[in-house]
């Protein structure tokens, strides 16, 4: 089992934007985590293109880019364009998610797939051998800072077994509330990557919340 974190700039100060990535480049987190939302399909607008483009230029970490918007397929050449290393659809926004996440990776990029809460683990039984990385959103996908959602441990106990059943080699990343009290057992309830962003940034250290939530017993 993996033990990585990808801290989520959507929590930075984007007034010092550069000094939030190097400080994510100097510390044990394992990728950025970017979240791009457009109004529509979550009811919040973060950030496109140009302050991605902008981070790359920074980043020494892979960009994991999360896409909260309707039709992504539009726009799969541009995230590649400006950096993004592994990009996550939502299951809810796509009608042909094979094709999608064939043209993900033929696009040179690792191709993951994202469920809302009430979205079933079982939906994803015909494409889990063909995705890199699987996101649960343990909150509500829209804003930060939210509570995290107990039944998401039981969520990733299934897709534990999904991929064991299948062979798959799929990752399994969880984003939404995460933070120094749960970080552990989400590790061990199978847990690949931690997406952490309010319990990071709101730090007065977060490098060291950084460490510590990366390596929570």
């Amino acid at each position: 089992m993996n033990k990585l974190i990808a801290p989520s700039i959507l929590s930075a100060d984007f007034s010092k934007l550069a000094r939030e990535v190097e400080m994510i480049n100097s510390s044990e987190a394992d990728w950025i985590h970017l979240d791009v939302m457009d109004g529509v399909f979550v009811p919040n607008i973060s950030f496109g293109f140009p302050v991605i483009e902008k981070i790359k230029e920074y980043a020494t970490k892979p960009l994991d880019v999360h896409l909260m918007i309707v039709d992504p397929n539009r726009y799969f050449e541009k995230f590649k364009a400006v950096g993004a290393d592994i990009l996550t659809i939502h299951y809810e926004a796509e009608t042909h998610l094979h094709r999608s996440v064939s043209a993900i990776k033929n696009l040179g990029m690792k191709a993951g797939v994202a469920l809302n809460p009430h979205t079933p683990i079982a939906l994803l039984e015909d494409i889990i051998s063909d995705i890199d990385l699987v996101l649960i959103m343990s909150v509500n996908p829209g804003f930060g800072g939210q509570k995290f959602i107990e039944n998401t441990f039981n969520k990733i106990l299934k897709l534990k077994k999904m991929i064991t059943k299948n062979e798959s080699q799929a990752l399994i990343e969880v984003d939404g509330g995460v933070n120094l009290s749960n970080s552990a057992k989400l590790y061990k309830t199978g847990v690949d990557i931690l997406v952490a962003g309010n319990s990071v940034f709101s730090s007065v250290n977060p490098k060291q919340a950084i460490k510590e939530i990366k390596s929570a017993q």
